[in-house]
């Protein structure tokens, strides 16, 4: 058999690792961790970004005296208490088929600065080079409202990313993304997706079960991430040996695969498409730069179609490039500080304001 992957990254959902009552569900859990045993068995690297804290420490609270208090502080205490007995259960389970693993708790703003990005990105690349499995979760105890990812389908996005794999696996409860309404008589699951296909007409908006995302979210950060030259398949994590046959045994399941852009981009702007919130300042340009900066040929942002600059941000910091009447074309890392950016606005003898390698449009 030929190999198909040398890495992947899989998401494992809230809903495919809880139970009706909303504890863990461990005959689930032993059995994708079978899987991935399988995977690594046939020269697979697995990175696992595993939902199912919240749930655990939640199933490990019930029944006893819990006070009162908002949702906020709710998640902290049960992610507090869950993540160490998920974490302890994944030990165990890949114990049986010797293989070690380790934690890596994050946070949304560690995505933000090159620094913290590649610090974790070489965490777990040392992991993997010495045959260890990283479990990555949001580190849900200090991560709340606005510095919290949507859910972990947008970290599983920038993990996959970050660490180069050649698929990201999303397991949830349905089997991809449907034609119409599940159930219905004729309704299908959309089995590819070619680069630049709208979907919006199919994607449910509503969010289900435990999971804090939907749909809309996975769809999302699917087409973003096929848009960076990586397979993305959205599947039912609670099929028998779904996670095996998809990654081994292509064809063999019915799922949704969005289907890789050809090229993709650099590794740097891989981070940067997906730092949209970490933006220091706003950069508008003229329609002329506008336009050259969105055409065929890759252009730089210089100073001569700068026709405004809000917020202040330092060098190498990431800017978001406007149009002129507001619309965001892209994100970018300044070459220099906005105090002198402004002095530079409209001059033609000054180096880039955004250099086109650090660059991405949207």
């Amino acid at each position: 058999m030929s190999q198909v992957y040398k890495r992947i990254a899989v998401k494992i959902g809230s809903n495919v690792l809880t139970r009706k009552d909303g504890a863990l569900d461990i005959t689930r859990m032993s059995a994708l961790v079978d899987q991935v045993a399988e995977l690594r068995r046939a020269g697979v690297e697995v990175i696992l970004i595993s939902s199912g804290a919240v749930a655990s420490g939640r199933g490990e609270l019930k029944g006893m005296p819990v006070r009162r208090m908002d949702s906020v502080a709710q998640r902290q205490l049960f992610s507090a208490v869950g993540q160490a007995k998920l974490i302890n259960r994944y030990y165990e389970l890949f114990r049986e088929h010797h293989l070690p693993v380790g934690q890596v708790l994050t946070m949304k703003e560690n995505f933000g600065t090159r620094r913290h990005y590649l610090n974790q990105r070489n965490c777990m690349m040392v992991m993997l080079e010495n045959g260890v499995i990283p479990i990555v979760n949001e580190n849900d105890t200090v991560s709340v409202t606005e510095l919290m990812f949507t859910d972990n389908d947008e970290l599983s996005g920038l993990i996959a990313t970050m660490m180069d794999v050649q698929a990201l696996v999303i397991l949830s409860n349905v089997d991809g993304i449907y034609n119409g309404a599940p159930g219905v008589p004729g309704t299908e699951v959309i089995r590819e997706v070619e680069p630049d296909r709208d979907l919006q007409e199919y994607i449910c908006t509503e969010k289900s079960g435990f999971g804090r995302g939907g749909m809309m979210t996975k769809c999302g950060v699917a087409r973003k991430v096929a848009d960076e030259g990586i397979e993305v398949i959205i599947a039912n994590g609670r099929r028998e040996n779904v996670l095996a046959d998809l990654v081994l045994r292509p064809g063999s399941v019915v799922c949704t695969r969005f289907a890789p852009r050809e090229g993709g981009v650099s590794s740097v702007k891989k981070w940067i498409a997906h730092s949209t919130g970490f933006a220091k300042g706003e950069v508008y340009l003229n329609a002329k730069a506008v336009e050259a900066v969105c055409g065929d040929k890759a252009v730089s942002v210089l100073p001569v179609g700068v026709t405004r600059i809000e917020g202040d941000f330092e060098k190498d910091d990431l800017v978001s490039i406007l149009s002129p009447d507001g619309h965001h074309i892209g994100l970018g890392r300044a070459a220099y500080g906005s105090a002198e950016a402004r002095g530079m606005m409209g001059r033609h003898d000054c180096k880039p304001l955004v250099h086109y390698d650090y660059l991405y449009l949207e």
